[in-house]
Order: C-alpha cells, then sequence, then structure tokens
C-alpha cells in the first residue's frame, strides 16, 4: 500500500530512499523515536543503541525509519552522519508534537518524543512504532496536572506503539485510567500483568492481552477496519534475563524523585534527569535494561509490522 502523506506536509518530509521503497512497495516499516538518542543516554552508547535497533528490525524483516527533525525537515530515516549528528550535538532539543511547527518553521533541530514520532510516522504513512517506553501520568499529577502528551497523541493518531510498558517513574495506575478513558486499548503482550519498563511486573492488571504478534497485528487490523481511530499501546515486558525486580527499582526511583524535587526540576526537563539519575544509582544496570528492552520492543515491532503488512496485502 503506497504512504499517503498529505499533499500540504510533503514540501516539509524527507523519506530516506529506503524507507519510500518500502512504503510504496507496501513492505513492513517501523518507526523509531530519536529523543532517546539525544537525551535519553550517553555518547557512545546511544548511536551504539540506534544503530544496533535499526538492525535487529531489518534482521526481522522491516525496514526501520528514525524519525527526527533535521533543519527543519521532518526526516522519516536518518543517514549514519545525522544519527551521529542527533547523538553527539547539545543543540538538539526536545521536541513533543506541540513543538512541530516552531521547530519546522525555525529551520531547528529536534529529537522526537512518543508523542512527535507517532505524528510524524502517521504523516508518512507508518503503522506501527518501537520505543523503550511511553510517558504517562506524572506521581503527583493531581497537584502538577502533569501528564504526558503521548497519551493524547496515542487517542488521536493511527499508529501501534510497542514499549515495554509506561515508565516505572510514572503513576502506571492512574496512566491506565487516562489510557481507559481515551478509549486507547493498552494491550499486553504475552502476559496478564501489566509491564513496568525495567521490571515485568508492575502489580497492575492488563486491560488486555495478546498471545503473539500475529494476534496483535489483526487486532490493529480489525480496530481500523471498524473505524475506531486513534493508536494501539502493545506492551512488551522486558525480557526476564534483563529485568531489574520491581521492589529493588521502586527504591532507586524514590531516591531519584526525592532528588528531582530538591533540584527544582519540572516539565520536560524532569524525564531525562530521572532516567540519568537512575543509571547513577543502580551504577550502571539500568542503562544495559533499557538497551535490552529497546531491542527487544524493535523485534517485536517488526514482526507485527511484517504481519499487518501481509493481512493489508490480502484486502
Amino acid at each position: 500500500m503506497p504512504h499517503t502523506a498529505k499533499p500540504s506536509v510533503l514540501p516539509y518530509l524527507d523519506l530516506h530512499p529506503e524507507v519510500a521503497a518500502a512504503l510504496d512497495a507496501g513492505r513492513a516499516v517501523v518507526a523509531l523515536e530519536s529523543t532517546i538518542i539525544s537525551h535519553g543516554m550517553p555518547f557512545p552508547q546511544n548511536v551504539e543503541m540506534a544503530r544496533g535497533v535499526e538492525d535487529v528490525v531489518r534482521a526481522h524483516g522491516a525496514v526501520p525509519a528514525t524519525i527526527a527533525v533535521l533543519g527543519g525537515r521532518l526526516k522519516v530515516g536518518l543517514t549514519p552522519e545525522e544519527l551521529h549528528l542527533l547523538a553527539t550535538d547539545k543543540g538538539v532539543d526536545k521536541i513533543s508534537t506541540r513543538d512541530l511547527p516552531v521547530t519546522v518553521a525555525l529551520g531547528r533541530h529536534g529529537a522526537t518524543t512518543v508523542a512527535s514520532t507517532m505524528r510524524i510516522a502517521a504523516l508518512a504513512g507508518i503503522r506501527v512504532f518501537a520505543t523503550g517506553g511511553t510517558g504517562g501520568v506524572h506521581r503527583g499529577a493531581g497537584d502538577t496536572m502533569d501528564v504526558s502528551a503521548d497519551l493524547l497523541e496515542l487517542a488521536r493518531t493511527d499508529v501501534c506503539v510497542v514499549s515495554a510498558g509506561v515508565k516505572s517513574i510514572l503513576d502506571i495506575g492512574l496512566t491506565l485510567e487516562v489510557l481507559e478513558t481515551q478509549g486507547v486499548p493498552a494491550i499486553t503482550l504475552g502476559n496478564e500483568e501489566f509491564p513496568a519498563f525495567y521490571s515485568r511486573s508492575s502489580g497492575f492488571r492488563s486491560p488486555l492481552s495478546v498471545a503473539t504478534p500475529d494476534e496483535a497485528a489483526r487486532v490493529l487490523r480489525a480496530k481500523w477496519a471498524l473505524g475506531l481511530s486513534g493508536g494501539v499501546l502493545l506492551a512488551n515486558p522486558v525480557p526476564e534475563a534483563d529485568e531489574i525486580p520491581a521492589a529493588e527499582m521502586a527504591t532507586h526511583i524514590d531516591r531519584a524523585l526525592a532528588d528531582m524535587d530538591a533540584r527544582g526540576l519540572t516539565g520536560k526537563d524532569t524525564t531525562p534527569y530521572l532516567l540519568g539519575r537512575i543509571v547513577e544509582l543502580t551504577e550502571g544496570r539500568s542503562l544495559v535494561t533499557n538497551i535490552a528492552l529497546v531491542r527487544h520492543n524493535a523485534a517485536v515491532a517488526a514482526q507485527v509490522a511484517v504481519a499487518y503488512a501481509g493481512l493489508t496485502a490480502e484486502g
């Protein structure tokens, strides 16, 4: 099925030739975010991770499309030089959907969050997106009203997001409530319990579950064929060998949150700080787990994308 970017978007959109050819041929493509490269991991692990994740997608039969905004251009699929720029340039902004018009209009560089990656992927005609963990309702949101734009984007953009659940630094219970209110299927792959990013266990039962990537692809086809707009969150638990147990993580998260409050950090600065502080508190173990779960999500996303492309080709 050819890609379906609107004519009004085309002047701003740059498709890598490999991605464009795959979309035009109806082959499987998996979107990948860039915030994890610019703001989620230190150099050189970030660029090594990005290249490795693209290799994982290819190994499972799909084409990777890492997404960013460079010089005001919506980039869908990056060259090695562009990946290196994202991994090393301290002037790259972290941008969500609200930031896209300014970043494009002023010709800036931007690393895309889950929300903005979803939006650009949808503009390019990509249906499946792999990330580490999605945003959600922050702890203490009753006072701060800090709710990630990822949740609203999931409610309105037709993309399946494969992640290891929502980040464990968030209020997972309230996040699941918001997803339910927004009509977003939160589906766990191969488990009845919703995962907690670094850990397979969150203490919350998953609202929905599927057994295989093929089943997940059938869910996507049915959802959009029924005219139910919006995305799907496919939670893919971190492999057991790579997880950090939930009880251990809770101690580190509480310490990181206390340190963040002492610094007075708010808004979009909170998540990068917390993830970086947790790397310090776990003496690097959380970074190893983060890389492992991103690679695992990429593999599953590729399998879902291949299965979905096959269903689409059948008509």
